[in-house]
């Protein structure tokens, strides 16, 4: 109990953020860096290898969209974010672009074209939504990560 008059205490911070953004220009390096330092949060998180490598695969395939696909002036950012709550890994990529994103069957020959079937297939959750601001959009995808280690 503190000394009235004296300081309050204050809780211990947390070590680890448990949520955390980056934001990268719209280019091609950039999908590569987020593979990168989501693996280094993966790692201080000590997540399961199996949840790190299918995040890491989801969310090269929604910053490659976002980065192929989004058809926006120079000079905007994708925005990614991660948020680790208990049990569950929450991934969200963000562009400038409005229009959301379905789905599509690729043919067998086509070299590209299957991100969104393979988040659909890998995800727990994903899904799309205008932003809040109204500019862009952003996609998100969930992982169940039993057993999270509670930081």
């Amino acid at each position: 109990m503190p000394m009235p008059g004296g300081p309050t205490p204050q809780p211990a911070p947390t070590a680890v953020p448990q949520d955390i953004e980056w934001r990268l220009p719209r280019h091609a390096r950039s999908v590569g860096r987020a593979r990168t330092l989501f693996r280094e949060q993966a790692t201080s998180w000590k997540l399961p290898d199996e949840v790190t490598e299918t995040a890491v695969l989801l969310l090269s395939e929604l910053m490659t969209n976002a980065y192929r696909h989004a058809k926006v002036s120079p000079g905007r950012e994708i925005w990614a974010r991660c948020i680790l709550e208990a049990n569950r890994l929450r991934i969200s990529v963000a562009d400038a672009n409005d229009t959301l994103p379905e789905p599509r069957p690729a043919a067998l020959d086509e070299e590209s074209g299957r991100g969104l079937t393979l988040v659909s297939a890998l995800a727990d959750k994903w899904g799309a939504e205008p932003r809040g601001g109204g500019i862009g959009k952003t996609v998100w995808y969930e992982l169940e990560c039993e057993p999270c280690e509670t930081l």
